[in-house]
């Protein structure tokens, strides 16, 4: 049995664990990586085509968008995840393959117009988004599955998003078991909306997520309505618009919590009936989505209005946007408004049109509500940039850039040891993941001297031995270079697609032995005619 780390080691985005147990292969999470990419990762130690099974923690990109590129390069397994994770993966799959598609035709028209610069191609279609989600097993709460004689995992609602989860894992190889438990994104407390993180009580090994754990978000909740009414009143006085790129599924629906209640209370006043636009096609359908989940995610207090009749994230003056004119209409609106829309870290999506229309604006506020990673667009303005290009034009920084404080999906670091604490028995081995590289090393560094635990922050390529419970390998980090055409070959994603098909069959051959001659025999000849075909 092993545990090999592949993606999100000293960094914050691009989570991936690989696991191997008899002839079990198997992903936690398989994620897209974010803003700067610090650290190369190691590629995935077997073929994907060889890879069985799949554990999502949640929908998050950075954790599930790189399953689609599995799916492309041959794999065919199961993804277990829970329910609400798997209706939010049927969208959210799908508008990131959009979003791939569109970024690849809008740079090969570029490429077109100058010598020299290669067509660019999307990393993966809408059609391997489409079989990744067909492939998505939707898993209830709190119950014990047995995927195979290897293999149990249950979910545990760890509060972070709609349907996130820690994932135990208990693993078995001849005589000898063991117990992880990937904790995901562990959720900060009273947050609106969702429940706060439930706590696993026993494991031999834990690999936890660090994203905050250098910092505190306060020591009391601050007061999110007053603090959001204070910016909209402000805004909306001097005639501007309030921007706030947020992240479509999460962030956004709990903005729209907010405003319901600014709104039914009438805590703005002389814009009794101020618009707000969410302008994202994704939002609007994660939005239902959490309507339906609503049972099984939402807090008390969600529950509560529920239980009276009012919907807790939609409100009178709503508007949605969902088609390409709808979006561009909002910009021609010379009405004081608020605009809710994708992405959240401003590095894609139609967020970025609202920026070019009211950056310059002094009169109007870009509000961040979320995690702004290292090299995105949206850290940039929070650091205080003055410029910015957007679509090949260079637009001044003139409006007020401001961060609603303390608001985050992330527990902090007084909320992960929480959760690290809820360990009934002191794991053997807790290894630290996903969190900027000091980040990483200082909460290792602060459970072993604070918390007497056995932590370990490893980098990518990083191997345990779960058998001998040592490490056959322990790797050093190597960092990023620069990729260039001539270092990739050229090579298209359309021959890297043919590659994995290969792998893909070799394998399948593999499994053949033991076959009626019969079966193999016309197995053989059909891939001999497929060979003389494109010969």
């Amino acid at each position: 049995m092993k545990l090999q780390f592949i993606g999100a080691n000293h960094e914050v985005t691009g989570s991936c664990h690989y696991l191997q147990a008899g002839d079990s292969y198997m992903l936690v999470d398989y994620g897209m990586e974010q803003g700067v990419n610090r650290f190369e990762n190691c590629p995935l130690p077997v073929p994907e085509s060889q890879i069985n099974f799949v554990f999502l923690t949640h929908a998050h990109i950075d954790h599930s968008g790189m399953l689609p590129l599995l799916y492309a390069h041959g794999f065919r397994g199961k993804i277990y995840t829970t329910e609400a994770t798997a209706d939010l993966c049927s969208i959210m799959l799908r508008d990131c393959a959009h979003i791939q598609q569109q970024e690849a035709e809008w740079k090969s028209r570029k490429a077109k117009r100058h010598a020299g610069i290669e067509v660019e191609e999307p990393l993966y279609t809408m059609e391997d988004a489409i079989g990744t989600i067909n492939c998505i097993v939707p898993c209830p709460y709190g119950k014990e599955l047995e995927i195979n004689d290897n293999v149990t995992i249950r979910f545990t609602d760890v509060g972070h998003l709609l349907g996130s989860a820690s994932i135990e894992v208990w693993l078995k190889e001849e005589v000898c078991s063991r117990k992880l438990v990937f904790s995901g994104d562990i959720g900060n407390k009273n947050q609106p909306l969702i429940k706060d993180p439930e706590y696993t009580k026993t494991a031999d090994y834990v690999v936890m997520e660090s994203t905050y754990g250098d910092r505190l978000h306060g020591s009391t909740r601050p007061d999110y309505v007053r603090e959001l009414t204070q910016i909209i009143q402000e805004t909306l006085d001097k005639g501007g618009n309030v921007v706030i790129p947020s992240f479509a599924v999460g962030r956004t629906q709990e903005m729209l919590y907010f405003i319901r209640k600014i709104k039914a209370d009438g805590l703005v006043s002389n814009h009794a009936d101020f618009p707000v636009y969410v302008d994202s096609p994704l939002a609007v359908e994660a939005t239902g989505i959490f309507k339906q989940n609503e049972r099984t995610c939402f807090d008390e207090e969600a529950m509560e209005l529920v239980r009276q009749g009012i919907n807790p994230i939609t409100f009178p003056g709503l508007r949605l946007a969902i088609t390409s004119d709808e979006s561009k209409a909002i910009n021609f609106d010379e009405t004081p408004k608020v605009i809710i829309s994708a992405s959240g870290m401003c590095d894609a999506g139609r967020v970025r049109h609202h920026l070019k229309h009211n950056l310059w604006r002094p009169e109007c506020t870009i509000l961040f509500v979320g995690y702004q990673s290292i090299g995105t667009p949206g850290r940039a303005l929070v650091d205080g940039v003055n410029e910015m290009r957007l679509f090949g034009e260079t637009v001044d920084v003139n409006a007020q850039i401001r961060v609603l404080t303390g608001i985050s999906g992330h527990a902090d670091k007084n909320g992960l040891i929480d959760w690290i604490e809820g360990f009934e028995t002191k794991p053997k081995k807790v290894f630290i993941v996903h969190g900027e590289d000091l980040v990483t090393m200082s909460f290792a560094d602060c459970l072993k001297d604070e918390h007497g635990l056995d932590a370990f922050a490893p980098y990518s390529g990083t191997v345990f031995n779960l058998t001998t419970e040592t490490f056959e390998k322990i790797t050093e980090p190597v960092a990023v270079k620069k990729k260039t055409a001539a270092a990739s070959g050229g090579q298209s994603s359309a021959y890297n697609r043919l590659v994995a098909a290969g792998q893909r069959l070799m394998a399948l051959i593999g499994h053949c032995k033991g076959m009626a001659n019969k079966d193999l025999a016309k197995f053989a000849d059909q891939i001999n005619s497929l060979c003389d075909k494109w010969n």
